[in-house]
This record gives structure tokens, sequence and C-alpha cells, in this order.
């Protein structure tokens, strides 16, 4: 948002204002606290690539920046980001890469590439995700078994490990390692399966449920079917680890599984505020640090600059499908969404390979396409009038923080309930991409930008997100070395954790009272059965 044109609204100086002072918070907390840290050992493992990467350096980053000596654990090629070389702060913390090499890396990113198609065609589903899982067992087995950098990792007695919470294998090093580990979960609360969080099934929607926090009669039901069947999507998932972790670990496989993991944690972080979450309980040992690549906007390059302008107040639209979609692989598909953009007054900024771009389809003029492009800076930028977005995490939480409306096309995984939380929210709309036709993405763009109703409940969610008095570095940061200094996180762990699932959920009182209530009954009527059959055989005796 360029504050210095608009100081005549009240809104942008607002938001002016509140950069600054969270800014100056940022910094006075971290000047403040400055005496009285100690210098830790951060092992950060990052073993997926695109945004996971793309936050997992941010967190290094800001952790070496805060005095303690930090080093990330970086699995190469998982799946790589085409078309941009992101360097990030890599220099500013130590690394250490690991790779299966070009050989598998070749083939793996082209078996993601042909998942990309499957997911343009809406054909995500649950075996996708295990097989996408299986993929992710199998380089942790050859992870966990590497004699070079497996020795020197716990040669290094790390004080504490930041764990991409996504891949359960990052559980399972941490366990080899014998350090304790801080969860990272890249996505919104409702991602990991068990963690035990309060979820009434009345209004928390289930992952993947596509529900809001107001459901009717038939969602409350779709609701207790998708919750009901979370643990069994759990045992699936750990099902593809539990080899990998009985051949590693010295104590073999954990009996509880990836829920032991889980409840293993000193601390849960979740990428994610309430600006876009539902309002929900949380627990002690759960903090939110949503908006960690947010951040206040530089002015483009010369050149997208000079090509903004050619749209004067009709303004621009930037799209990209994620840092792991670098295009649309279906034709029919991509005739549709090139005509209809090619409808509307805005200039559309399109981050697509340019090497994938079909030979036989024009582009039209008011659509450029980049390779990459510097999305945290545009989506702030004045002229910005609209957000095609996947709907992944830090997409949707870069729009909320720059105020850009969204419309969603959401693809796999956590993608469909983000944007179920953006509609209801009034923050955007979804198209499924199987039902985009010319016609209905020019008429439901047409409809974002023109609805004054989207970007006002755009700027409210960001006066939201921004008003939080602590920013989302600075909170992981206090949080991780709280656990630190105190020693671990069990003074925020419930009892509830090393409960047996069914005392947690008081099964087995259920199973007492039903007990007290029935046996009466039970022993009245078995009593009775047998006087009554008693009488019944004396009857007959008399008979004889």
């Amino acid at each position: 948002m360029d504050c210095s044109r608009r100081k005549e609204d009240f809104g942008c100086r607002a938001v002016c204002c509140t950069n600054n002072n969270m800014r100056f918070v940022f910094w006075t907390f971290s000047l403040l606290a400055l005496p009285v840290l100690e210098s830790a050992k951060i092992l950060t493992v990052c073993l997926i690539g695109g945004s996971h990467y793309l936050l997992l350096d941010e967190i290094s980053h800001n952790l070496q920046q805060h005095g303690h000596e930090v080093r990330m654990l970086l699995q190469l090629g998982n799946p790589e980001i085409t078309g941009f070389s992101y360097e990030g702060h890599a220099d500013s913390y130590q690394k250490t890469t690991w790779s299966l090499g070009d050989k598998y890396i070749k083939e793996y990113n082209g078996w993601f590439l042909e998942q990309q198609t499957q997911f343009l065609l809406g054909r995500d589903n649950f075996n996708n995700f295990l097989n996408f899982m299986g993929h992710l067992s199998f380089q942790c087995d050859k992870l966990l078994g590497d004699k070079v950098i497996i020795p020197f990792l716990q040669r290094e007695r790390y004080d504490i490990a930041i764990l991409d919470a996504f891949n359960p294998c990052s559980f399972i090093l941490a366990h080899k390692l014998g350090v304790n580990y801080v969860a990272f979960y890249p996505g919104p609360l409702n991602g990991p399966l068990s963690i035990a969080l309060p979820s009434p099934v009345s209004y928390i929607p289930a992952f993947n449920s596509q529900l809001s926090d107001h459901m009717n009669l038939w969602g409350r039901a779709k609701n207790l079917i998708y919750t009901l069947l979370a643990p069994v999507g759990q045992e699936l998932v750990w099902s593809t680890f539990r080899e990998v972790a009985e051949r590693h670990l010295e104590s073999g496989s954990p009996p509880g599984g990836l829920e032991e993991l889980h409840h293993g944690a000193e601390l849960w972080a979740f990428n994610t505020d309430f600006s876009l979450e539902y309002p929900q309980p949380l627990m002690p040992y759960t903090v939110l640090v949503g908006g960690l690549l947010n951040k206040p906007a530089q002015p483009p390059e010369q050149d997208l600059k000079m090509w903004i302008s050619n749209y004067g107040e009709a303004g621009f639209i930037v799209v990209t499908l994620g840092s792991m979609v670098s295009s649309v692989s279906v034709d029919a598909l991509l005739v549709e969404m090139v005509a209809g953009f090619s409808r509307i007054p805005q200039g559309v900024l399109w981050r697509y390979d340019l090497k994938r771009w079909p030979s036989h389809l024009d582009i039209p003029p008011n659509l450029k396409l980049v390779d990459w492009l510097p999305l945290n800076d545009l989506l702030g930028h004045v002229k910005v009038r609209l957000f095609i977005t996947h709907g992944g995490q830090n997409s949707m939480l870069q729009a909320v923080y720059h105020a850009v409306p969204v419309l969603g096309i959401p693809l796999f995984g956590d993608q469909f309930d983000n944007l179920v939380r953006a509609k209801a929210k009034g923050l955007g709309l979804t198209i499924n991409p199987t039902h985009i036709t010319r016609e209905l993405l020019s008429s439901t763009i047409e409809t974002l930008i023109q609805d004054i109703r989207f970007k006002s409940s755009a700027l409210s969610l960001s006066r939201i997100h921004k008003s939080n008095p602590i920013p989302p570095a600075l909170r992981l940061i206090q949080w991780v070395e709280h656990i630190l200094h105190s020693g671990g996180g069990t003074h925020l762990r419930p009892a509830g954790l090393m409960q047996p699932w069914y005392q947690r959920y008081l099964l087995d009182m259920v199973f007492l009272l039903s007990l007290v209530l029935l046996g009466p009954v039970v022993l009245c009527w078995t009593f009775c059965r047998k006087k009554k059959s008693g009488a019944k055989r004396k009857k007959i005796q008399k008979q004889h």
C-alpha cells in the first residue's frame, strides 16, 4: 500500500503506523531480551522444499540474528522451485545439505510434475497423499542410514531442534539424534491429525472436511464422520514410516506411533493466526506465529513498474498457483484461463514456467508471464486489485497482510480448507479447477473487484493480523527461548497427553456407568426369567 500517495486515507495511515509500531516493538523487545539470553545450539530440519523451505529459512535466520548458533539440515531437490533461485538468508546461518543424487531428484520431480496434472484435473485424493508419504518414507530411510551426516549431527549435541512437522521423518530424526524438539507446522490448526487439541465437533471443522465453523445438521454429521476417520488416516500415514523407525531407532518404532511422536514435542508452533482461523480453544503448548514471511512492500523493479503503469486505475491482478506448481499442464484449462483473462481490463501478471507455454496458444496483450515474481512486494502495491491463488497458507497470510481479495483455485492438501475459511471471512471466492470456463472466470474476477465488500473484509482482516502486539518472528523466538530456559515444555503439557485414548475420551467411565446402570436391569431380568421358568416347570409337573 503506497501511503505517501494516500495520506488522506485514515485506513492507510493506520496501516503505516501499525507497521512502524510493530518494527519498534520487535527491536525494543529484542534489545531488552539480549542481556539475559545465552546462545543455544539449534538445529532446524527442512526435508521438503518449496514454501516449507521459505519458512524454515526465515526461522533459522531470525534465531541466528537473535544470538543463537543455528544450523539447518536441508534436503535438496524435494521438489525444486522451478524458474527461481532462492538464496534467502542462507549466509546468516550454517547449513548442511543432503541429497539422494541428481538422478533421483530428476525422477522425483518428474513424478511431482505428473501429480500437478492430476491436481488440475480434480484428482486429489487420500491415496495420492499416501503415495507422497511413501516417497518421503523412502527418502527418510536413506537419510537416517547416512554414515556421514547422522554421526556428525549426533556429535554436535544440539540444545533443541525446530522440525517441519508436516514430515513424520523429522520426528524420527530428532529421536535418533536424542534432541528435544519444537514442532513447527506450516499450515492451519486442523492439519496435524492428533495433537490432542480440544476440538468440539459441533463447530471445529475436521481436516479436509471443507466446512466452516457454522454447520447445519448435515454439516455436523459430515464433520463427525471425518473426525472419526482421522485416526485411521493417521495410522495409514504412520504405517509408511513404521519400518523406517524400527530400522533406525534403537528403541524401535514408538508404540504409540505418530501420535506419540507428536506428543513428545516441547511446543507446537503453527503458521496461522485468528485473522484466518476460526475462534477455537488452544492448549498451553500451542503458539500461533502466522505471517513469518510478511513484510512491508518494496517498490517493484523498473520493468514491472512500467508494465503496471500501463493499466492506470484499472490496476493489475497477480496469479500464482504456488511455489511447487510452475505451470498449468492441462491444455483445455489453460485455454479457458487465457480467454477469461483477455476479457478483463486489468493487467494480469502470471507466474508461469515459460518453457512449458504451448506454442499454439497466443498470449493476450494484458497478460505478462514471468518465471518468478516478488509476491510480497506486488501484493503490497497500491494498484493491485486481486490475487488469484491456489490457497497455500503463506499466500493466504500475505493476502491478509496486504488486504488483497483472493480468487482461490485449490489443488491439493489444506488448500481447500484454507479457501473455505477465506470465503467464510469474506476475503474472496473459490472456483474448482475442473469448473473453470472463460465466462465464469471473468465474471468472478469482475465481482471480486467491483463488490466493495471483499476489499472491506480484506482491510478488516489485515488490521486484525497486524495489530498483534508481538510480531510472529519474535513470538516464536521468545517461546523457543522459554522452552530452553525452563528445561523443556513439560509444564505446558496436560496429563491427558499421557492417557490412553479410551481414558481421554472417558470410554472406560462410559463402560463402568453402563455396568452400574444396566447391571441391576440385567440381574432383575435374569431373576424374573428364572422365576418364570421355575413356575412353568412346576405347572408341567402338576399336570403329569
